[in-house]
C-alpha cells in the first residue's frame, strides 16, 4: 500500500480532511470507499479532486454535506472553519445528519452543485419555488423579497429573462440553462465553500466555457472557495489552484496545479495524463487507458449468423444525405395565446456522404441538431424535405421511402450507439437477453446459434461470459456502454451511428471506449458517424470532419484541415473553446464563453445570411466546404 498523502496543514484552512476513511457494509464484509484520504481548501482558493469514477470523489463530498446514506461507517476529520465564525471548527464528519447545526451550514454556508441537474431538480415544482426554499430555510425574508433576491442571482449566472426562468420548471431548460439555475441555487446564500460535482461533465464545449467562466466570476465576486471535483485534466488546468489527485479512496498525489502538471510523480498521474486524446496526436497512435480492454474481434463473425456483408465490393459512398429539413412545431410559453404555434427548424439544408471504412465526426453546440439529425439517419424521424441514400453494396436503398422486408434489412445495416447506456438498456433484461434480442426480432439463427453470437459479442468487447446472466445496473458506466456497443454489433451492420458514446465517462474508460471501437473499425470494416461535442476525441478518431450549427453544415474538411486551418468562424469559436490539459496554453475566457448566438452577429459578412438563400455550400479544393456567400470571400478570410 503506498504511503498516503498528507496536506499541507494551515490555521487559515477553510476545509481541512484529516484522514476521513468511510466503509459500507455489506453481506458478509464491508466496502472501503474511502481509505485514509486528507486534503484541504483554502479561502478563496480553487482545489480540484481528480479520479475516476468509483475512486470516492462524491462519497467525499457526500460526507462534506452531511448527505452520505446512514449505513455509512465514517472515520476521521472533516473540518470546516466558518469565516463567520472565526473561533468555531466544525467536524461535519460527526454533526447528526438532521441536526440543527449541519442544517444551518448545509445550503446556507456550503453549497453544492450537483452533477446530473435534471434529476436533481423536482420537475412538480417551479425554479424559483426550489431555489426560495433555500431562502425561506435560512432568512427571515418576507415572499416578494425572496424573488427578487431570486431574480437577481439568476441574473447573475446570465439568463436574460430572470423573472420568467423563475416561473418555469426545470425540464422547460436545457441542459446548460439546468446548470446555470444549479449554480444559482448552490450560490443564493452566498456560501464560503461551493462543492461543484462534475459541474460540467456532458455539456458541449462552448456552454462549459461559460460555465466555467461564470464560476470564476462569482468566486471572485463572492470570495468563495470551490471544490472542484472532476475527471477532466483540461478542466483543472484551467481553473485549480491546488489539485489532489484520488485512486480507490485513497489520495495519491496533492500539491500547487503547476507542480502537478510540470513534474508528476505517481504513477497513477501519469496514467491518467496518458489516457487523454489530444490535439495532433498520430492516428495509429493508441491511448493508454490504466487498464486496457482485451478485445477479441478475429472470430467475431463466425460466432454470428449474419448474411454476406457486401463490404469487398461496395461502392465508396455507403450514406448519401442531399438537403434534409426538419421543422419541429412547439407550443408558445406565452398562456395567454390560445393554439399558439412556433416553429423550429432544427435541421436545415443538410447534405453530406459517409465514405465506406472512414469515420466522420460530427461536431456542434448542443441544441444545433446533432441527434435529430442522427434519428432522420436512421429512420426514426422523417424530415420535411431531402433524400438520404444507403448502399452497401447489394443496391442502393431510400432511406426514407423503405417500408416492409426493405426497412427491416435497412435497420440490420444501421445501428445507433446511444449516448446514455443507462436508460438505453432495460433494466428489466439480463445481458444475455439484451444481446440475443436482435437475432430474435430479426429471425436469425437458432437458440443455441443465438446464445453463441451473445458470447461472442461479449468477448468481442473484452467481457467475459459470465456477464450474460447479469443486469445493466450490476455493471459500470464503463462496461454498460461496452454492452450497448455489443448490442450494435450484433447483426454485423455496415454503419455504426455514435450518439456521443464516451461524453459521461471518466478518461481512462474514455480511453478504454476508444480504443474498442477503434479495434473494431479495423477488424470489423466498419464506417462510422462520430457524434461529440469533444474536440480532442473527435481529432482522434475521425478522417473527416462536419461542423453543425443552428441546425446547418456550415463546414466539412478532414480533420487536419478543420483542426489546424479551420475557415468558418464558428469553428474557430469552437477550438477556442477547448480546455487543454496544458498550463501553457490557458483558455481565453473573454473568447470562449460567449455564446455562438451572440458571436455570430459579429461574423464577417461573407458567413452572415441576411434572408434565406444568401448562403450556400462553396468548395475550397481539396475536399474542404464551408457555408458562405462565395469561395472568393472565404478563401481570403482562410487564416
Amino acid at each position: 500500500m503506498p504511503d498516503l498523502v498528507k496536506p499541507e496543514t494551515s490555521d487559515t484552512d477553510l476545509l481541512r480532511i484529516e484522514d476521513l476513511r468511510v466503509s459500507f457494509p455489506l453481506l458478509g464484509g464491508k466496502i472501503d470507499a474511502v481509505k485514509g484520504a486528507s486534503l484541504r481548501v483554502l479561502p478563496g482558493k480553487v482545489t480540484a479532486l481528480v479520479g475516476e469514477s468509483g475512486s470516492g470523489k462524491s462519497v467525499i463530498s457526500q460526507v462534506i454535506m452531511g448527505l452520505q446514506p446512514e449505513i455509512a461507517d465514517v472515520q476521521g476529520k472533516v473540518l470546516f472553519c466558518d469565516p463567520r465564525e472565526p473561533d468555531v471548527v466544525h467536524n461535519m464528519a460527526e454533526l447528526p445528519h438532521d441536526g440543527r447545526k449541519i442544517r444551518s451550514i448545509r445550503g446556507n454556508r456550503i453549497g453544492m452543485i450537483f452533477q446530473e441537474p435534471m434529476t436533481s431538480f423536482s420537475p412538480l415544482h417551479t425554479i424559483g419555488n426550489q431555489i426560495s426554499e433555500l431562502l425561506t430555510e435560512h432568512t427571515i425574508m418576507s415572499p416578494a423579497e425572496q424573488r427578487s433576491r431570486c431574480e437577481e442571482m439568476l441574473g447573475m449566472v446570465g439568463f436574460e429573462e430572470p423573472g420568467k426562468v423563475f416561473d418555469m420548471y426545470s425540464f422547460e431548460l436545457s441542459g446548460g440553462m439546468r446548470q446555470r439555475a444549479m449554480i444559482a441555487m448552490s450560490l443564493i446564500c452566498e456560501p464560503a465553500l461551493l462543492i461543484a460535482d462534475e459541474p460540467t461533465t456532458a455539456l458541449d464545449v462552448t456552454i462549459q466555457a461559460q460555465i466555467l467562466e461564470l464560476l470564476r466570476d462569482l468566486q471572485s465576486r463572492l470570495h468563495m472557495a470551490i471544490l472542484l471535483i472532476t475527471h477532466d485534466l483540461g478542466v483543472v488546468a484551467n481553473m485549480a489552484d491546488e489539485v489532489s489527485v484520488i485512486y480507490r479512496g485513497q489520495i495519491m498525489e496533492a500539491g500547487p496545479v503547476d507542480a502537478i502538471f510540470r513534474s508528476p510523480e505517481h504513477p497513477y498521474l501519469k496514467g491518467l495524463m496518458g489516457a487523454i486524446p489530444h490535439f495532433g496526436m498520430d492516428r495509429s497512435t493508441r491511448l493508454t487507458p490504466l487498464r486496457d480492454i482485451d478485445t477479441n474481434v478475429d472470430h467475431l463473425l463466425e460466432g454470428l449468423s449474419v448474411p454476406e456483408r457486401y463490404a469487398a465490393k461496395g461502392p465508396e459512398i455507403l450514406l448519401s444525405v442531399n438537403n434534409v429539413s426538419k421543422t419541429f412545431i412547439t407550443r408558445k410559453q406565452d398562456w395567454k395565446v390560445r393554439d399558439g404555434s412556433a416553429e423550429v427548424r432544427v435541421v436545415d439544408g443538410v447534405s453530406f456522404d459517409i465514405r465506406r471504412g472512414e469515420c466522420l465526426g460530427l461536431v456542434g453546440e448542443s441544441g444545433c441538431g446533432k441527434t435529430t439529425l442522427s434519428k432522420i439517419l436512421m429512420n426514426a424521424v422523417i424530415p420535411d424535405t431531402g433524400n438520404i441514400t444507403f448502399n452497401n453494396g447489394a443496391g442502393p436503398i431510400d432511406v426514407l421511402s423503405a417500408k416492409g422486408p426493405e426497412l427491416q434489412a435497412l435497420r440490420t445495416q444501421i445501428q445507433l450507439v446511444f449516448q446514455d447506456p443507462i436508460s438505453s438498456l432495460s433494466p428489466r433484461m439480463t445481458v444475455g437477453n439484451i444481446l440475443r434480442e436482435p437475432f430474435e426480432v430479426h429471425e436469425r439463427g437458432s437458440k443455441q446459434e443465438r446464445n453463441a453470437a451473445a458470447a461472442a459479442l461479449l468477448k468481442a468487447v473484452g467481457l467475459g461470459t459470465n456477464a450474460l446472466q447479469r443486469y445493466p445496473h450490476s455493471f459500470s458506466g464503463g462496461q454498460r456502454q461496452r454492452i450497448g456497443i455489443a448490442r450494435s454489433l450484433a447483426l454485423a451492420p455496415s454503419l455504426i451511428i455514435c450518439d456521443e458514446p464516451v461524453s459521461a465517462l471518466d478518461v481512462s474508460v474514455q480511453a478504454q471506449i476508444l480504443n474498442l471501437l477503434k479495434d473494431l473499425q479495423q477488424g470489423m470494416g466498419l464506417t462510422y458517424l462520430f457524434v461529440s461535442h469533444n474536440l480532442a476525441v473527435i481529432d482522434y478518431m475521425a478522417d473527416r470532419v462536419a461542423v453543425m450549427w443552428a441546425g446547418k453544415i456550415v463546414e466539412l474538411a478532414p480533420r487536419d484541415v478543420i483542426m489546424n486551418d479551420p475557415v468558418h468562424p464558428y469553428t474557430r469559436s469552437l477550438m477556442n473553446a477547448v480546455p487543454f490539459p496544458d498550463l501553457d496554453r490557458p483558455l481565453d475566457f473573454s473568447t470562449a464563453a460567449t455564446s455562438s448566438a451572440a458571436s455570430s452577429m459579429s461574423w464577417n459578412a461573407a458567413f452572415r445570411g441576411d434572408k434565406p438563400g444568401d448562403l450556400s455550400t462553396v468548395d475550397l479544393g481539396n475536399d474542404h466546404f464551408v457555408l458562405a456567400r462565395n469561395a472568393a470571400d472565404a478563401r481570403e478570410l482562410r487564416l
